[in-house]
C-alpha cells in the first residue's frame, strides 16, 4: 500500500498544483462567484468518484492479465483470442485502437514530468515575485538531472518515494482542513446538483471548464498499468484510505480559499499555504513532482519492454539495474528520447498554465479506448449479457467523450503534440507488426521441414567438427536458415547441435517448471523451446545455465558458437504493404539492436549468417 502511493498515486497526487487554477483562468474566463466555484468543486469530486473510484478501481482493473494490467496486457489477451473471419476483422481492429491508446500514453509521459516539475518550481514565484524568472532554468535542471541518474536505476531512491508521498498526502489534507476552516459552506459542493446546476447555467463556458476538470485525473491510467506491481487490494486500499480523502480535502480547501478570497485564483494551492511555510512546500512539492515524474518515466521504460516482447516494437537496448528486483529497467535511448521532449516543452511553454492547454486529450483518448477494450473483455472474457456491458460501458462513455469533447478544443494550443507523437508511434507499431507478419511468411516458403532435413542429414553426412553449435529458430518448427546456410556454404556440422526457440507467452511472466522444452531428435542434435512472459527479458545464457542443471543438457560454453541469421529488408514492389510503411519497416529494421545484445550473448561466439528479404 506504502509502495503503491509512491508509484501509482504520484501523477494524479500532483494534479491540486494547477488543477483548480486553471478551471477559472484562461480564455474561458469563468467568472469568480459563490455558484461557479461550488459547481466546478463538485465537478472535480464526482469525477474523481467516477472514473477512478468506480471505473477503474471497481470495473476496469477487473481485465488483467495474470494480474497485469493495462491496454497492453489487454491486448496481449486479444491476440490469443480466435474466431470467425468476421470476428477476426473485428478484433484486428480492436488491437490497432489498443495500440493507439498505448501510444498515446508516451505523450502523457513526456507532458508530466514538465508541467509537474514547472507547477512545483512555480511556487517560488508566490513566495519571492522577483524569483518568478528563475523557474524556468530550475526546471531545467531538476529535469535534467532526473533523466541523468536514470541509469543508476530506481530501487534504491524507489525505496523513499512511498513515505515521501505519504508526507504530500497528509500535508494536501492538512491545507485542505485550514482551508475549510475558511468557509465551511463549500461542503455543500459535496451534493452533485451543484455540478449539474454550472453545466446547465452555464452551457458554453462549462463544456470548455471540463478541459479543465479533467487534469485531476489525468493519473488514472496509472492505476492499471501498474496493477502488476503491487496488485489490486494496496492499490484499493491506497486511494480509499490516503490518496482519495487528502485530494477530496485539498481541492474543498483551494475553494473555499476562493470563496474568501478570489484574488488567490493567481496560484490557489500554494496560496492556501501560511506565508512561512511556502519554501518549505515548494520543496516538498517539488520531490512530489520527481516522483511522478519517475513513475511515467519507469512506465514508459515497461511500455515499452512490453511492445518489444508482443513484436509490436524492434529490439531496443535493455539494462537491467536491480540484481535482485525484477522488472528494475532502464533503456537509454526511450530515456533521452523523453528528456529532449520534456526539456523541449518546457523551454516552448514555459509555464504550467501553457502546458496544461497540450494536457488532458492523450490521457481522455486513453481512457475512452480503454472503456471500449474493456466492452470487449466483458463480452468475450466474462461473457457479459450485451445489455449488461452496455449500461456498464455507456455510463463511462458519457462522461469520457465530453471530456475528450472537451480537451480537443486545446488541440491548436499545444493538444496536437501528444496526439502527433501518439500517432507516429502507432504507426511505427502496426508497420513493424504487419513487417514482420509478412516477413514471416516470405522464410516460410523457404524453410525446410525439419523431419526432411534429418533424412538429408542421414542420407549425406557432412563432415562434423569439434564443439556445440546453437542455432536460434523463430518458430518451434522447421529448421533455422542459418543452420542450412551454415551447411551449404562450410559444408560442416558441430559435434552436438542445438535448436533454440524463444516464444513469448500471453502471460506477463513464466514459471520457471514452465519455462523449458527439450526434445531430442537425434543423440547429438537438441531442441530447445524456451518461454518468457511479454513482461521478461530472455537471457540465454542464464537460460543455458538452467538447462544444464534441470534438463540435463552438456554442454562448455567455452567450447560454444552461436548461429544467428540477419535479414536485411529491401523494399520492393510487393503489394502487401504500400511503398511508404516498407521503408518505415526497413528503416526499423536496421536500427533494431542486434540479437546478440538483446539475448545476452557472447559477442566473441557469435556468427551472423545474412541475407536480402524484399518486401
Amino acid at each position: 500500500m506504502l509502495g503503491s502511493l509512491g508509484v501509482v498515486y504520484g501523477d494524479i497526487g500532483t494534479s491540486p498544483l494547477y488543477a483548480l487554477r486553471e478551471c477559472f483562468s484562461g480564455a474561458h474566463g469563468v467568472p469568480l462567484n459563490p455558484s461557479n466555484i461550488l459547481g466546478v468543486i463538485s465537478l472535480i469530486v464526482w469525477t474523481l468518484t467516477v472514473l477512478v473510484s468506480v471505473k477503474y478501481l471497481t470495473f476496469v482493473m477487473r481485465a488483467n492479465n495474470r494480474g497485469e494490467g493495462g491496454i497492453l496486457a489487454l491486448i496481449s489477451l486479444m491476440q490469443r483470442s480466435a474466431g470467425d473471419a468476421a470476428a477476426n476483422r473485428r478484433r484486428d481492429w480492436v488491437l490497432v485502437m489498443g495500440v493507439f491508446g498505448a501510444s498515446l500514453l508516451y505523450g502523457d509521459g513526456m507532458i508530466t514530468p514538465a508541467i509537474t516539475v514547472l507547477g512545483a518550481i512555480e511556487g517560488l514565484g508566490v513566495a519571492a515575485p522577483q524569483l518568478h524568472y528563475f523557474v524556468v532554468p530550475i526546471s531545467v535542471v531538476v529535469l535534467i538531472g532526473l533523466f541523468y541518474f536514470q541509469r543508476h536505476g530506481t530501487e534504491k531512491i524507489g525505496n523513499i518515494f512511498g513515505p515521501v508521498m505519504l508526507v504530500w498526502f497528509m500535508v494536501l489534507a492538512l491545507l485542505g482542513i485550514r482551508g475549510v476552516f475558511m468557509a465551511p459552506e463549500v461542503l455543500k459542493a459535496l451534493s452533485p446538483h451543484y455540478a449539474i446546476l454550472f453545466l446547465a447555467e452555464n452551457t458554453k463556458i462549462a463544456f470548455v471548464v471540463l478541459g479543465a476538470v479533467f487534469l485531476v485525473v489525468t493519473g488514472a491510467e496509472a492505476l492499471y498499468a501498474d496493477m502488476g506491481h503491487f496488485g489490486l487490494r494496496p492499490i484499493r486500499m491506497a486511494w480509499f484510505s490516503v490518496a482519495f480523502p487528502a485530494l477530496v480535502l485539498n481541492y474543498f480547501g483551494q475553494g473555499a480559499l476562493l470563496l474568501s478570497n478570489p484574488a488567490a485564483v493567481q496560484n490557489p494551492f500554494y496560496m492556501l499555504a501560511p506565508s512561512w511555510a511556502v519554501y518549505g512546500l515548494v520543496a516538498l512539492s517539488t520531490a512530489a513532482a520527481v516522483i511522478a515524474s519517475q513513475a511515467l518515466i519507469t512506465g514508459a521504460y515497461s511500455l515499452t519492454m512490453q511492445a518489444i516482447q508482443l513484436g509490436l516494437l524492434p529490439r531496443l537496448r535493455i539494462l537491467h539495474t536491480s540484481h535482485s528486483t525484477r522488472g528494475q529497467i532502464y533503456m537509454p535511448q526511450v530515456n533521452w528520447f523523453l528528456m529532449i521532449s520534456c526539456l523541449g516543452l518546457v523551454l516552448s511553454f514555459r509555464s504550467s498554465s501553457s502546458l496544461a492547454a497540450a494536457y488532458g486529450i492523450a490521457v481522455s483518448l486513453t481512457m475512452l479506448i480503454t472503456t471500449c477494450l474493456f466492452y470487449w473483455a466483458a463480452r468475450n472474457l466474462w461473457k457479459w449479457p450485451v445489455w449488461l456491458s452496455l449500461l456498464v460501458c455507456s455510463v463511462f462513455m458519457v462522461v469520457e467523450v465530453a471530456f475528450v469533447a472537451a480537451n480537443s478544443l486545446k488541440f491548436f494550443q499545444g493538444g496536437w503534440f501528444p496526439v502527433v507523437v501518439g500517432g507516429i508511434l502507432c504507426v511505427c507499431m502496426t508497420t513493424w507488426r504487419t513487417g514482420r507478419k509478412i516477413l514471416r511468411e516470405r522464410l516460410a516458403g523457404s524453410n525446410m521441414p525439419f523431419d526432411l532435413f534429418l533424412e538429408d542429414l542421414a542420407a549425406n553426412p557432412p563432415r562434423r567438427v569439434p564443439g556445440t553449435a546453437i542455432f536460434l529458430s523463430g518458430s518451434g518448427a522447421g529448421t533455422p536458415l542459418a543452420l542450412l546456410h551454415n551447411l551449404k556454404h562450410n559444408q560442416v556440422l558441430h559435434e552436438q547441435v542445438i535448436i533454440l526457440t524463444i516464444l513469448t507467452d500471453d502471460g506477463p511472466y513464466v514459471r520457471d517448471a514452465r519455462r523449458l522444452e527439450i526434445e531430442h531428435p537425434q543423440p547429438d542434435i537438441h531442441r530447445l523451446i524456451a518461454r518468457f512472459g511479454f513482461m521478461e527479458q530472455p537471457d540465454i545464457p542464464l537460460l543455458l545455465d538452467q538447462a544444464v542443471r534441470e534438463k540435463g543438457l552438456k554442454l562448455n560454453m567455452q567450447r560454444t558458437t552461436f548461429f544467428l541469421s540477419r535479414e536485411t529488408i529491401r523494399s520492393g514492389r510487393a503489394r502487401d504493404m504500400s511503398l511508404w510503411r516498407r521503408q518505415i519497416f526497413a528503416t526499423l529494421s536496421r536500427n533494431a539492436q542486434s540479437a546478440t545484445a538483446f539475448f545476452n550473448l557472447p559477442a566473441n561466439r557469435v556468427v551472423e549468417l545474412g541475407m536480402q528479404v524484399e518486401l
